[in-house]
């Protein structure tokens, strides 16, 4: 049973593809939007996590603690969709959700 006065962390590894990137710079650039756009609309923290050497690969971990399991899990599926829709310079390959709930 979930108490109201719980914190509750929903988690976020988002895998990404640029494919016509050239450069770690340009690489940079794209992520450093990217994260910024994530950040203002949703107010989550967001940052590269792995990958930081590769130019085509890109590995982002988001977080967001709220009160309640439903709403970290609507903020991560939407930051989902705002990443697979934003721009067409890089691709969302895979990523993995996670709410932890009860501290």
């Amino acid at each position: 049973m979930l108490r109201e006065d719980e914190m509750n962390v929903g988690v976020c590894k988002l895998t990404l593809q640029l494919p016509e990137n050239h450069s770690l710079k340009g690489k940079r650039r794209v992520i450093k939007s990217l994260c910024s756009r994530v950040h203002n609309k949703f107010n989550v923290s967001i940052s590269e996590v792995c990958d930081n050497d590769s130019w085509h690969t890109a590995t982002l971990g988001v977080a967001f603690a709220t009160n309640t399991g439903r709403h970290a899990d609507e903020v991560m599926a939407s930051v989902v969709a705002f990443i697979e829709s934003s721009r067409d310079d890089f691709v969302l390959v895979g990523h993995e959700q996670e709410t932890i709930s009860g501290f």
